[in-house]
């Protein structure tokens, strides 16, 4: 059996590389919040308030951007492309984050533990955020 191609999933492949910078973009914002948070916001609060704060920034700026790209992209996604944008955006950046930790000598255990919500954590917003953002604004900004 061949693999399946992008047409025949529905998916354009030359809708994607916008949706890739974009990212990008989205990533050095994570870099920059993750900087605040160790430099401001860790020394003037305690650890798991400026956790809670700087995940609710990322998540602001993540949905800013992308709403203004969804707002002034000239390109029409189809349902199933906006699902597969949310996808590919949580995919890269949950992977960044393990690649990170990796070369940093963190413990995947502790990464992990970053998505742990009974004991408080509430990074998962993040990619869950990254996941719903593009169906949200792409399908609600095309109407």
């Amino acid at each position: 059996m061949a693999p399946l191609s992008w047409l025949q999933v529905g998916v354009r492949a030359h809708t994607f590389g916008y949706p890739l910078a974009v990212w990008v973009v989205m990533a050095v914002v994570a870099v920059l919040n993750g900087g605040v948070q160790e430099l401001l916001l860790i020394p003037r609060m305690d650890e798991y308030a400026a956790h809670v704060l700087s995940t609710g920034l990322l998540v602001v700026a993540i949905g800013g951007i992308s709403a203004l790209y969804f707002r002034w992209t000239p390109i029409e996604y189809a349902y199933g492309e906006l699902v597969f944008v949310g996808m590919l955006w949580t995919v890269l950046t949950v992977g960044f984050e393990f690649v990170v930790g990796y070369v940093e000598g963190t413990p995947v255990s502790a990464t992990i533990g970053q998505y742990d919500v009974l004991a408080g954590r509430v990074w998962i917003a993040v990619p869950l955020t990254l996941l719903c953002s593009p169906l949200l604004f792409g399908w609600y900004l095309s109407q």
